[in-house]
């Protein structure tokens, strides 16, 4: 796989061989992308686990999630792959909107699913993580693993270092998340290793349409949304 080619140097002086010329791979992967999305319109990149199965209560969120997104006039761009991601793409051509799908080959995971209108593949997870911020104008996230949390993290890390702007970040599902927000109080806060206020950048919901519309509705020219995060359950 080209990231672990990448990050895994093997002996002393090789990468003056191969590296180089694995930058013009890295560059047409931007160009590709920048290229394939430059006209794609308003959009919100929708996360969530490839391993929510079809017909479960987050598979089904998802969808409606896709949907409504593209009732709103919104592009829907997800991760190409199966679970929530298969779902919100498929709320999207439900909704009659765009529905893009970022993939990255990895060897447990099969191509695009088959609700992708717009798809691209990639082979280095920084290049296509530089799509999702760049062509959305927020996250909703659904429950998911550590893909789910990496996207979440580098978002919130985005928003609060002021990299990007007008950016809600919402999360769906208060029980599936107030554990994490438990600890992330509990212990990255009250040991000073963030701020209180950098929970505000985060907004929990169970309600779909109300996910989208916080997206919709986001005030422009901050990268924090409206409102605290409700506060986790101890």
């Amino acid at each position: 796989m080209s990231d672990s080619t990448l990050l895994d140097t093997k002996g002393p002086g090789q990468f003056v061989h191969t590296d180089p010329w694995r930058v013009l791979r890295i560059q047409s992967e931007f160009v590709e992308g920048f290229g394939a999305l430059a006209d794609l319109g308003p959009a919100v990149s929708v996360f969530g686990s490839a391993r929510t199965v079809p017909g479960s209560t987050n598979y089904e969120l998802a969808v409606e999630v896709g949907r409504q997104l593209a009732e709103a006039g919104l592009a829907v761009i997800t991760g190409g792959g199966p679970g929530s991601m298969e779902a919100a793409n498929k709320g999207a051509v439900q909704g009659n909107g765009v529905s893009v799908g970022l993939g990255i080959e990895l060897p447990f995971e099969q191509g695009m699913n088959q609700w992708v209108d717009l798809g691209i593949n990639f082979r280095y997870f920084f290049a296509r993580k530089t799509m999702f911020v760049k062509y959305a104008q927020g996250f909703i996230v659904l429950p998911g693993g550590l893909g789910t949390l990496d996207e979440l993290f580098e978002a919130m890390v985005l928003v609060q270092t002021r990299k990007v702007t007008s950016f809600p970040i919402v999360l769906i599902g208060s029980a599936f998340w107030a554990p994490l927000l438990a600890w992330i109080q509990n212990t990255l806060v009250s040991e000073g290793m963030m701020s209180a206020e950098d929970l505000d950048l985060l907004q929990v919901v169970d309600d779909p349409a109300l996910a989208v519309a916080l997206v919709v509705e986001a005030p422009r020219g901050t990268g924090i949304p409206t409102g605290p995060v409700p506060p986790a359950e101890q």
